[in-house]
């Protein structure tokens, strides 16, 4: 085994190292044996015809006799010593598959728990360009700028049409800056015109951007205004005449339907259907809370006991057996810096 930063890795080579080891090992106690062997069939031969002779000759069986079990002695030292030795060689062999298998499952785990923190991070980062996209729109400028019944009606109907073409998204809201919702896009679903949201994290966070090229991605939450769901909400700034640099306006919010797109995305693993049933797939945020689960457990209210050791990405065993492994946000610009991980536990 090769040792590198304190952590050991099976290698092939070493694998074959051994097997050529128990060949040879093998080939040259087989040799023995047969020479021994040898001397046995000439020695029977010999007492045959001692045995034959009777009278004073048979005095020579006996000492062809003692030579017999020496030899006989010799032949199962031999037996015993590769039966020894092989068993060593043959046992050092099946530790080094079993580990290599264990580190080939691994890593294997580790691309798949890659794949899905990689979709659904792909995916929210999306979101990112949506939001800022969206809220450049002339209705939703207009009506932040000059909030009249009629204005808002208008950009409430603009983002009814987003909404019809864009299914990943609950709903979005206009807010003025006082953190009243002037506008939203599934008023017959959603009654949300009028109500404050001065307190949510996203318009806090939201308010005090600096340009409209900014956005704030919130943490995964329930929404008491939409029923209760899971949310994604993004927030970027209104501003005048649609303009980076422009005046602040009011606030766009576009709330992704996190629930059906991350369970999607974790029942979605490619496990063998045989590990599928003691395996769980999860979403992790940067606290290590459950933010999906394959099994839909604990979802926002559990916390998992990630050991990552500072790796970005990697796996281990727990004490009672099972596999652990995990991989942190690739780098996308919404999730990356807060360390969310998708995660696989697979029990022995």
């Amino acid at each position: 085994m090769a040792e590198v930063n304190g952590e050991s890795f099976v290698r092939l080579s070493d694998i074959a190292t051994r097997t050529a080891t128990a060949r040879d090992l093998t080939n040259a106690k087989v040799g023995q044996i047969r020479s021994v062997t040898q001397r046995l069939r000439i020695l029977a031969l010999n007492a045959l015809v001692e045995s034959a002779r009777a009278g004073d000759a048979g005095r020579g069986f006996s000492v062809v006799a003692q030579e017999v079990r020496g030899t006989s002695s010799q032949v199962e030292g031999i037996a015993s010593s590769l039966e020894r030795e092989l068993a060593g060689e043959i046992a050092a062999l099946e530790q080094l598959t079993r580990l290599m298998a264990g580190e080939a499952q691994g890593q294997r785990l580790v691309d798949l728990a890659l794949n899905a923190i990689e979709i659904i991070d792909r995916n929210l980062y999306e979101r990112t360009c949506d939001v800022r996209w969206w809220a450049t729109d002339s209705a939703i400028v207009d009506a932040a700028g000059q909030p009249t019944d009629a204005g808002c009606r208008h950009a409430g109907k603009r983002m009814g049409v987003i909404l019809s073409a864009y299914t990943v998204y609950l709903d979005l809201w206009l807010c003025d800056l006082d953190g009243r919702i002037l506008a939203s896009g599934r008023p017959d679903r959603f009654a949300v015109a009028g109500r404050e949201v001065r307190d949510r994290d996203w318009f806090v966070r939201g308010k005090a951007l600096a340009s409209g090229n900014d956005y704030y991605a919130g943490d995964i939450a329930v929404e008491p205004l939409l029923g209760g769901a899971r949310t994604a909400t993004y927030a970027a700034s209104v501003r005048e005449g649609g303009a980076a640099k422009g005046r602040p306006l009011g606030l766009l919010a576009i709330h992704f339907d996190w629930e059906p797109q991350a369970r999607t995305v974790v029942e979605g693993v490619r496990l063998r259907p045989a590990e599928r049933q003691r395996s769980r797939v999860l979403l992790l945020d940067a606290h290590n809370r459950v933010i999906a689960a394959s099994d839909g457990k604990g979802v926002l209210s559990e916390r998992f006991n990630l050991a990552t050791g500072d790796r970005e990405s990697g796996f281990y065993k727990e004490p009672d057996g099972a596999m652990v492994a995990f991989h942190k946000t690739p780098g996308y610009e919404t999730y990356a810096g807060l360390g969310w991980h998708g995660v696989i536990r697979q029990e022995p």
